[in-house]
Formats: structure tokens, C-alpha cells, sequence
């Protein structure tokens, strides 16, 4: 019974880190460098309205993000519970992959960058203080994001190994 259990959350967590990778992926391969052609203003707007859809809780974004969390935790304690030898070592690898490397960046850096540019009042910005804020928000986003779409997907590569 319980190995199946582990397997069962094994193969959600599989599928809803890989929904993470991919999401974060997007963001730095296509959505970031995309938005990235625009004005400071725009810019700042475009990234705060695309924010504002994560930060108004839409249901399928936070079933899989928070959801995924739950499942790579779940699979660590049923893991750790039956299986041995180097399963088990691949099974911390990748959650500890997912949980430090993807989801604690995400909490300490990305989301705390969010929450500074949904505080900005980006329309009575002027030009230099929209150059500023773009500044100290576009470079540390990008790298914290690129940081936790390579362990997501290190994470996912473990996983599959299992």
C-alpha cells in the first residue's frame, strides 16, 4: 500500500515540478526577453500585470505551484520510509533540488522583488526613477530566475531517475 502511495506522489510530483520548470523556463527563455524590448514604464507594467494574475491566487497556477511543494515533500518522507541504498540518496538530491534550489529562491528573492514593484506607483514615476526601479528589479530577477530554472530542471532530471 504505501509504495504505491510513494509512487502515486512520485509521479504528481514529477508532473507538477516539470509544470514549474516549465513555467519559469518560459520566463526566461521567451517572456523576460520579450518584455525586455520594451520602455522602462511599459516594462514595469507589463511584469506587474502579469504579477497581479499570480498575486490575485488564480486557482490553476496555485493548485500546481503550491501543490508541487506539497507533493516533493510527500515523496520525500514516503521515499525516505521504503526506499534504499542510492534511490533514496537520488530521492534527497532532487527534492533538496526542488525545495532549496527552486522553491526558497522563489520565497527569499523573486517574490520579495515582486512585492516591491506591485508597491510602485509606476504611472507618477518619472523617467529616472522608472530607469532606477527597472534596474534593481530586472538583473536580480533574471538571475534568481535562471538560478531555479536550472535546479528545477536538475530537480525534474533527478526525479526521472527514480
Amino acid at each position: 500500500m504505501m509504495v504505491n502511495l510513494f509512487y502515486l506522489t512520485l509521479v504528481l510530483s514529477i508532473l507538477s515540478s516539470a509544470l514549474v520548470a516549465g513555467l519559469v523556463f518560459g520566463f526566461a527563455a521567451v517572456v523576460m526577453p520579450g518584455i525586455n524590448k520594451l520602455s522602462d514604464r511599459d516594462f514595469l507594467l507589463a511584469f506587474k500585470h502579469m504579477d497581479e494574475v499570480i498575486q490575485n491566487n488564480q486557482p490553476v497556477f496555485m493548485l500546481v505551484w503550491t501543490g508541487s511543494i506539497v507533493l516533493v515533500t510527500g515523496t520525500l518522507i514516503l521515499g525516505t520510509l521504503i526506499l534504499s541504498g542510492g534511490q533514496i540518496y537520488l530521492l534527497w538530491v532532487a527534492s533538496a533540488l526542488y525545495l532549496l534550489g527552486v522553491q526558497l529562491p522563489t520565497v527569499r528573492c523573486n517574490i520579495p522583488l515582486n512585492n516591491t514593484l506591485q508597491d510602485l506607483d509606476i504611472i507618477r514615476l518619472s523617467e529616472s526613477e522608472l530607469a532606477k526601479s527597472r534596474r534593481e528589479f530586472e538583473m536580480p530577477w533574471n538571475r534568481w530566475n535562471i538560478f531555479r530554472t536550472l535546479n528545477a530542471i536538475a530537480a525534474v532530471l533527478a526525479s526521472l531517475l527514480l
